[in-house]
């Protein structure tokens, strides 16, 4: 598959074939550090770190010439700039980023009514019921890219092929700014040679648990016995694994997405040892998300926490309500449970909630309603909110010395609007 950097990079000839195509993920090149470029285009061709400059904030994206000295998204700015001392931070503007966003996906709804955004920066388009207007697949994300660069100013990469799995492969291994169409009769044929890890949901800890057993291509998928697969990942993503690897997969394009879970993550500028202090921000995240949730009009089915420590390893922990809710009291009570469930004490650097299982608001309730209370409280706090701002309403247990929720000071980076929905 094309490497982060750019490397390896593998596109089609104009004209190639796309018979038994229709599906196209369309994905923005480096996006953040190509709008940036577009805002102050005197950053043209210099390695681009986005990110805090205060060094323990963490990569949010990288222009190509910084990836090819190693740098990749996620990584700690540290050692981003160790790996490219010449690299130029700068300051994320989300509210940039979304308004750019919005530009390209407008063109997107211009082509063809089918489209599923899958982030700020990339989507996928059924352009089979267009073909009269538009012409072939093909033809059609020729047009795309070309609108991209005219219209909004930035480069983009398209995989066209018959299913969203081998369109979604096929746009990471054509970037940036190329076009890779997969036949739908040459569908094995690419398959069969790319790594597992070019599998579009197969993670790090998947990778390797396929690896340490030989499954190191695609094409050992199919040949591998099911028993032995289901010994590597579990029955649940054997299966779907050789369904993908044998080129099938049924799922359309989507043009409502229900989100699966909404979060809000706190990254500190300083390791936190206070167990209690880290308890109270659980709570104050649990309070954020359970406001978006009621704001969304949805409810939450489950808890999940993560707590990163300063050494950078990471734990996680999740658990289902027995019954759904939106009040930050509840989410902030089954976050700090599992916080206490978490043996190791060293210093942190990371705490984030998410609320998960996502449902709409409204379903029956039981005989009792044991959040009644803290309903009417939190519905208080949302009016009196969006009348005062969020900044001027807040519990009392926040308020304190410090940092001003009742701890010792904990300074903080603002949390990267990104994450906030997961």
């Amino acid at each position: 598959m094309g490497r982060g950097d750019g490397s390896g990079r593998i596109v089609s000839p104009p004209g190639a074939d796309d018979s038994g195509t229709g599906i196209l993920h369309v994905d923005m090149d480096a996006f953040y550090a190509a709008v940036e470029v577009l805002h102050d285009p005197s950053l043209r061709g210099l390695p681009l770190i986005i990110g805090s400059p205060d060094g323990r904030s963490v990569v949010s994206s990288a222009s190509y010439e910084a990836r090819r000295f190693g740098v990749r998204s996620a990584m700690p700015v540290s050692q981003a700039l160790r790996l490219c001392p010449t690299a130029r931070i700068v300051p994320p503007d989300f509210s940039r980023y979304h308004a750019v966003s919005t530009q390209v996906m407008a063109i997107f709804d211009q082509i063809t009514p089918v489209v599923e955004p899958l982030s700020i920066d990339e989507a996928f388009l059924d352009v089979r019921g267009v073909r009269r207007l538009w012409g072939s697949p093909g033809r059609i994300a020729e047009l795309i890219r070309r609108r991209v660069a005219d219209e909004v100013g930035i480069t983009c990469s398209v995989g066209v092929a018959a299913t969203k799995h081998v369109a979604k492969m096929a746009s990471t291994i054509a970037k940036p700014d190329g076009m890779l169409i997969v036949p739908a009769a040459r569908t094995q044929e690419f398959l069969d040679p790319r790594p597992v890890r070019a599998m579009w949901g197969v993670g790090p800890k998947a990778a390797e648990a396929l690896e340490s057993r030989g499954i190191r291509f695609i094409r050992d998928i199919r040949t591998t016995s099911p028993s032995a697969l289901e010994r590597a990942v579990g029955p649940a993503l054997a299966g779907r694994l050789r369904e993908l690897a044998a080129g099938h997969d049924p799922r359309r394009v989507e043009t409502s997405r229900v989100e699966k879970s909404v979060g809000h993550e706190e990254t500190f500028d300083t390791d936190v040892s206070d167990p209690e202090f880290l308890r109270s921000e659980l709570l104050r995240l649990a309070d954020r998300v359970a406001a978006r949730l009621r704001r969304a009009e949805w409810e939450a089915g489950g808890v999940a926490i993560k707590v990163r420590f300063a050494d950078f390893s990471t734990v996680s922990r999740s658990h289902t309500l027995p019954e759904p809710t939106s009040v930050g009291q509840r989410l902030g009570e089954v976050a700090r449970g599992l916080f206490d469930e978490i043996a190791r004490r060293d210093p942190v650097r990371l705490v984030g909630v998410r609320a998960e299982r996502l449902r709409p608001a409204g379903g029956a309730l039981g005989l009792w309603d044991d959040d009644e209370d803290w309903r009417r409280v939190e519905g208080a706090l949302d009016r009196a909110r969006s009348r005062f701002g969020t900044a001027m309403v807040t519990r009392a247990r926040h308020l304190g010395a410090g940092d001003g929720r009742g701890a010792a000071p904990h300074p903080r980076s603002p949390s990267d609007p990104r994450r906030d929905l997961e």
